[in-house]
């Protein structure tokens, strides 16, 4: 396990007090280390959960060659182009069981949706296609071509081959696949344990009475709401004020029975309280200024209690700055700890409604609002002020517009990336 300085030290141009987002991606990704510990959990308890390892098929998906439409099944080279077809027909196929039928020259045979193909008979023809006389059928010309509305056997998956990779996040969707393929469990990654706690006497909990200069905690609900979207266990411990006893006993407790520890408030540079002594006094930490705007302040490291180690993120204290470090920072961190295959998030391209200010050398993240024109092109607005502590503006958000590093001023009409919140916030 490497020093927070023998990370550093692998870093071109590392700045604790000017450091850019890519860089801390960067740094965050070398002091992650995912987990390793695995369980075997039945399909109706695997949503959202990453896989330890390769689902192998056992089977073929679908086993047989089988209509994908209610209709009449024939043999392709019966076509003839430009002339219409009248075929007999020998019987009805049924989902579940082989037709036993026998076919002649001529022959069709009627077939229900999921119903083994005939032996011989490669096309089905949906039954809105034809006119139904008596035992035979009469189809027009060019309604069909040979192999079409037939479900190949494993088109889906075959038997051998890996159907869900290690590192994936099971969906709704692999649920029903590991289901297709007759597997009651599957070998997950055991969850990821995180502990959070607000800082600063300041600090009400719900249940408090209001009393001059302090407010009451958002950044708990927050941080909750975000974890368990994530689908970590979620470890909250309250309150807890800036006294160096009961700091150490929260660091410490939290150290003992989570992976990770989440903190907000106390970590801007010069800032009179015990939060950052107690952070470097238990563990190997590093204190960053970032090139961001909101969210400058963070810290990162690792705190040792019991023999364990536990990776500890030290968010700054406004609301929308606990909020875009998470989802910029340790919302992937935690991926990786969690043993997710990495993957950059995907940004979507917007054209932004106004003007934006942007001095480069800093990535800036605006609270947006993307909406559909009638032309079909996606279009942003920002949600109004975008000051650090303006909680209502990421109610109002369905994304943040993401100014990159580099980037200058934004004119109306110019595109911009926006990182979208949907399933995420």
């Amino acid at each position: 396990m490497k020093s927070i300085e023998q990370i550093a030290a692998e870093l071109q141009g590392y700045d604790p007090k000017s450091l850019s987002a890519a860089s801390v991606i960067d740094f965050l990704s070398r002091l992650v280390e995912p987990v390793t510990q695995i369980e075997d959990i039945g399909v109706f308890d695997a949503l959202g959960r990453v896989l330890a390892e390769d689902v192998i098929s056992p089977i073929s998906v679908p086993p047989h060659d089988n209509s994908a439409m209610d209709g009449f099944a024939l043999a392709g080279s019966q076509l003839r182009a430009g002339q219409p077809l009248r075929l007999r027909v020998a019987g009805t196929a049924f989902a579940g069981k082989a037709w036993s039928g026998e076919l002649g020259d001529g022959d069709c045979v009627k077939i229900m949706t999921g119903a083994i193909m005939p032996e011989g008979l490669d096309t089905v023809v949906p039954l809105e296609f034809v006119r139904v006389d008596g035992e035979h059928i009469e189809m027009p010309p060019g309604v069909v071509m040979a192999g079409d509305n037939r479900r190949l056997l494993g088109e889906d998956l075959l038997e051998g081959q890996p159907a869900l990779k290690q590192g994936q996040t099971l969906g709704p969707a692999a649920l029903g696949l590991i289901a297709s393929l007759g597997l009651p469990s599957v070998r997950v990654f055991r969850r990821v344990r995180v502990a959070y706690f607000s800082t600063g006497d300041e600090i009400l909990s719900l249940g408090d009475a209001p009393r001059e200069g302090a407010v009451y905690d958002s950044n708990r609900y927050t941080v909750f709401g975000l974890l368990t979207r994530l689908g970590v266990e979620v470890i909250d411990m309250g309150v807890v004020g800036d006294q160096p006893a009961l700091l150490e006993a929260a660091f410490r407790d939290a150290a003992s029975c989570a992976d990770a520890i989440i903190t907000s408030g106390g970590v801007s540079m010069g800032e009179a309280d015990h939060t950052k002594a107690m952070m470097k006094q238990l563990g190997d930490v590093a204190f960053w200024r970032i090139a961001m705007r909101p969210g400058r302040p963070m810290a990162v490291g690792r705190i040792q209690e019991g023999g364990r180690s536990s990776v500890l993120f030290g968010l700054p204290g406004n609301p929308v700055a606990v909020m875009v470090t998470f989802l910029a920072f340790v919302r992937p961190a935690l991926q990786r700890l969690m043993g997710c295959t990495p993957s950059e998030p995907v940004l979507l391209q917007a054209h932004s409604e106004e003007a934006l200010r942007k001095k480069p050398g800093r990535t800036e993240y605006q609270r947006g609002i993307v909406t559909r024109g009638a032309s079909g092109g996606l279009s942003v607005r920002i949600t109004g002020n975008q000051g650090s502590g303006v909680l209502s503006s990421m109610v109002q958000a369905n994304g943040l517009i993401v100014l990159h590093h580099e980037q200058g001023n934004v004119a109306p009409g110019d595109l911009v990336d926006v990182m979208m919140f949907d399933g995420v916030v």
